[in-house]
């Protein structure tokens, strides 16, 4: 233990090695950070020896400054540890016959893609499956370009699931009890007491947490993206439609029966059907026509809505801006929530407050009218029981 310049007892943190330079611990030849507990990328390892230069030179304190003011700052955010960990666990199904250092590899990539994003874009906030998404195009298109590409799927595409709360994706799943009821009204009443939530690993993921087989997953990657975030839940609806059977043989008394089957995908998709009954599904009942007044209640600035048309036209900065305004809703419904359960909270209060407004308001037009206009106003037993007028 030391002690500081007011005699305070500071405890001492343990002294690790520089984990990019040639005392560092390596594993398999590659820096590695006993902190994170995981491999130092390039980028960051250059990031560590200019900190620690900086923090030698007595006189370096613009380099630190500028180095805290960077992409990132001096420490990785609880998103970055999330993701690690979530890298961690990924290319498990695909792609098949890899070393162990090709996989690697991979995650490397695949860990400074999703790094880049968030730090580029610090409103997003990331989610766990984000990483199922980005292994995907990762495969399909190479280091190279999948930066970019994710950056216009996370502004443009999979923005609802990227706000601080999960409000707007749970938009996403209540369509689907529509969607049902619009189809089979018997099979939406056997699921009324299963909420939704069953579908969310699939759609938050695009399907990429469950489907196993590369090849299925970037088919349906194709259909996904040619068409407007909805289809993403028409799909979902139609692999309950396809299960009707299944699942009415599990008595409607079991919610977390029916959530627990709805929750896994059957094996194996018939991927092909599947898309062409989900176009079929959209047509015969496209979101502005289900029921319930469903799609009404989607905001305006969800994907659901700013897909549902010519995405290709959309840039970086549309979707800067889309964000925007939709956080800006957000926080509105926030503060008028808030309001609301303020007023509940004090709903007698407010009660008694509404009435003596209320009295005074009769009182003043009585006095301005006249006792002879309470007939006509329907009043006269309002005032009565009041007490505002004596009855002789």
């Amino acid at each position: 233990m030391e002690h500081d310049a007011d005699g305070q007892t500071v405890p001492l943190l343990p002294v690790h090695p520089d984990p990019c330079n040639k005392e560092a611990i390596e594993v398999n030849g590659r820096p590695y950070d006993e902190w994170e507990g995981r491999y130092l990328t390039p980028p960051e390892c250059v990031k560590v020896n200019d900190i620690l230069a900086a923090c030698k030179d007595p006189v370096a304190w613009g380099a630190l400054t500028k180095l805290a003011t960077s992409s990132g700052g001096f420490l990785d955010d609880e998103d970055e540890s999330q993701v690690e960990l979530d890298v961690n666990r990924s290319f498990v199904y695909y792609p098949k016959n890899e070393s162990e250092e090709q996989l690697d590899r991979r995650k490397q990539d695949l860990s400074a893609v999703i790094t880049q994003v968030l730090r580029e874009k610090p409103d997003l906030c990331y989610f766990q499956g984000f990483h199922d998404i980005v292994q995907v195009f990762l495969l399909v298109l190479g280091a190279r370009h999948t930066a970019e590409a994710i950056a216009h799927l996370s502004l443009l595409r999979v923005r609802d699931f990227m706000l601080p709360t999960m409000n707007p994706s749970l938009a996403h799943l209540r369509l689907i009890p529509s969607i049902l009821y619009a189809v089979d009204p018997k099979l939406c009443q056997h699921l009324s007491q299963t909420q939704p939530f069953f579908a969310l690993a699939a759609t938050l993921t695009l399907y990429a947490h469950d489907i196993q087989e590369y090849g299925d997953i970037s088919r349906l990657f194709d259909f996904l993206l040619a068409h407007g975030a909805v289809v993403s839940v028409y799909f979902f609806a139609v692999i309950v439609l396809s299960r009707r059977e299944e699942l009415f043989e599990i008595p409607d008394d079991e919610p977390e029966m029916l959530h627990s089957v709805l929750s896994k995908l059957p094996k194996p998709l018939d991927l092909e059907a599947l898309i062409s009954r989900t176009m079929k599904l959209i047509t015969d009942h496209p979101p502005q026509k289900l029921p319930f007044r469903a799609w009404s209640r989607i905001s305006c600035f969800s994907v659901l809505k700013t897909t549902d048309g010519p995405i290709r036209r959309q840039t970086l900065q549309d979707g800067h801006e889309l964000l925007v305004h939709q956080m800006l809703q957000m926080r509105r419904d926030e503060l008028r929530q808030r309001a609301l359960s303020t007023l509940w909270k004090h709903r007698r209060t407010a009660g008694s407050v509404g009435v003596a407004v209320f009295v005074g308001v009769v009182s003043f037009w009585l006095r301005r009218l006249g006792w002879h206009w309470l007939p006509i106003m329907g009043l006269k037993r309002t005032a009565e029981y009041l007490g505002l007028l004596r009855v002789r």
